[in-house]
């Protein structure tokens, strides 16, 4: 283990800050490891043995993903675990979560977005850092789903720490809007709720929010406030997305509308069912996260109208959706699976 002089030199201002990094090998969580490793800070990442879509990833791959940072394993959920094999008595400057529920599933939801960002407050307040660094989502603005009141939550716990915060409540990433490309590119239709003007969101690049999460370790004015964020551009609604899609294919537009009440017929159905049958519980969940993507913007809301507000919603970044999707149509969508998260936005 490092001295104690190497943390705490006579010169605090040339030493180079350590970061601890939870949920690193998650979507977002790599690409934050790897910009906070490009700033030239000292990166310690914490990960599963197993990690990304169902286990597939090995430990030896998980560190190629993370060069740069001192990859260490673990599990997240127990706290002996992330301090011993995490923090190992060690200091920190900052740390930071991108932790966030594999499923939105109930007690998955619980389990991550809660307790296991819990656990690793309380291992951020032993290894004596003074900043934590949350991703949450800013969906949970109008809390309607277990994962969403869960985050909100700990939110409520790291604001009452006593540590410096910044909370960073993106909208909706690219990847999660980039589900159908591959349908409709074989000619299937697009399809959307309604008339698929129902939503809107300002989409934010993997690369951009990660920079908007390094800039909150620098930037003195992202520091104990709760930060929505957006990407360039106006809002755009699901039928611009297709229209923006079918017009890169050089296609007619050709769209499939579901009606959003399909969601009213079978979210009392399955709740019902989930009573006598508790294994059911999480289906009548995900229903519930179906509708609720499929009827409230990924944007600020307006306290005093109740109305989400493109305008209120902060932009940054240069990635644009136009782009993203020309990318990926030309060189498929390799590394935006989804996997679990697929109910997502």
């Amino acid at each position: 283990m490092a001295s104690f002089s190497c943390f705490f030199g006579s010169s605090t201002a040339q030493r180079t800050k350590r970061i601890f990094i939870a949920g690193a090998t998650g979507y977002i969580g790599k690409f934050v490891t790897r910009e906070i490793v490009a700033r030239k800070y000292e990166v310690v990442s914490f990960a599963r043995e197993r990690s990304g879509i169902d286990g597939a990833t090995s430990a030896a791959q998980t560190r190629r993903q993370l060069e740069g940072s001192e990859v260490r394993f673990g599990d997240i959920c127990d706290i002996d675990s992330l301090i011993g094999s995490g923090i190992r008595g060690e200091r920190f400057d900052a740390v930071i979560s991108c932790l966030t529920s594999r499923t939105g599933g109930i007690k998955d939801s619980w389990l991550i977005d809660y307790k296991a960002n819990c656990n690793v407050l309380d291992a951020a307040k032993a290894a004596g850092a003074k900043h934590f660094v949350l991703l949450s989502a800013i969906c949970v603005q109008k809390p309607m789903l277990e994962f969403q009141k869960a985050k909100l939550k700990f939110e409520k716990e790291l604001m009452n720490s006593g540590m410096t915060y910044s909370i960073v409540r993106p909208t909706a990433f690219f990847k999660s809007l980039a589900g159908q490309v591959e349908a409709l590119k074989h000619g299937k239709p697009y399809v959307m709720f309604g008339n698929g003007e129902l939503t809107s969101c300002k989409p934010i690049s993997e690369a951009d929010l990660a920079r908007f999460m390094a800039d909150c370790l620098e930037d003195p004015s992202k520091k104990n406030e709760i930060l929505p964020v957006g990407g360039p551009g106006e809002p755009v609604s699901a039928k611009a997305q297709g229209e923006l899609l079918f017009g890169l294919l050089g296609k007619k537009p050709k769209f499939r509308k579901i009606p959003i009440r399909i969601f009213d017929l079978t979210i009392p159905v399955l709740s019902g069912l989930s009573k006598l049958f508790p294994m059911l519980e999480d289906k009548a969940e995900f229903a519930r996260i179906g509708k609720y993507y499929a009827s409230e913007s990924m944007l600020a809301l307006n306290p005093e109208t109740a109305t989400y507000d493109g305008a209120a919603t902060p932009a940054f970044g240069n990635d644009s959706l136009k782009d993203f999707y020309a990318r990926i149509l030309k060189e498929g969508c390799a590394g935006q699976e989804l996997g679990a998260h697929s109910i997502f936005h």
